[in-house]
């Protein structure tokens, strides 16, 4: 999942990223309305966490202009929590509605939530080959055995879980499961597909598909 913040009090901004990073979510941060609608127009993002209340450009015009592309689902927050404020605000196209201050854990639930509506249904829980994966626990298993794994590597696996057989390049895994600082030249997806196998153990989980990317094994 990728997601971008939308919040001018930057140590609100950077302390919800951090939290969401932890949670392996890719995520990217914008201080103003204007630089949102631009990373908005050229990134693909799952689901974007939108303060109402920016300055310059207010955060009505950013949830107008990006649910009017229809290609991202929106949070949106606000100090407000008041009624007719959140009617105002998914009526705008936002999709859900958190007022501040928010329990964090909340956030993120909310965040997943909209997550698993902006693409193809997929269920909570992903079980594949005697791998079971929770992202709302952040457990892997196989085989009853529980694993330990970095945040990228539980976020690369999640994806190719969700890919269902299907092949997803290098390039997908970057924009899915880093954000916009990583190197696009950067071999840190071969690294990481390098540890997550070794961590997933045998029989073999993950294919490489020669020069279009990774798959999950057909049995």
């Amino acid at each position: 999942m990728r997601v971008l913040i939308v919040e001018d009090e930057r140590v609100l901004a950077d302390a919800i990223a951090e939290g969401l990073r932890e949670e392996a979510i890719a995520v990217d941060v914008a201080y103003d309305g204007d630089v949102a609608i631009e990373r908005a127009s050229y990134n693909e993002y799952d689901v974007i966490v939108l303060d109402r209340d920016l300055p310059t450009v207010h955060g009505d015009d950013v949830c107008r202009e990006v649910a009017g592309r229809g290609q991202a689902r929106i949070l949106m927050l606000t100090a407000s929590g008041d009624v007719e404020d959140r009617v105002d605000g998914l009526a705008l196209g936002a999709d859900d509605y958190l007022p501040k201050p928010f329990v964090f854990g909340e956030l993120v639930a909310r965040v997943r939530a909209l997550g698993r509506r902006a693409g193809r249904a997929v269920p909570p829980v992903l079980e594949v080959r005697g791998v079971r994966l929770d992202p709302h626990r952040r457990r892997v298993r196989r085989d009853g055995r529980d694993l330990r794994l970095t945040n990228k590597e539980f976020a690369v696996l999640e994806e190719l879980l969700r890919a269902d057989g299907g092949v997803v390049s290098a390039e997908a895994l970057l924009e899915r499961a880093w954000d916009e600082h990583i190197d696009p030249f950067s071999n840190i997806v071969r690294v990481t597909m390098a540890t997550l196998r070794r961590k997933l153990g045998d029989p073999p989980l993950i294919e490489t598909v020669t020069g279009a990317g990774y798959r999950l094994e057909e049995r």
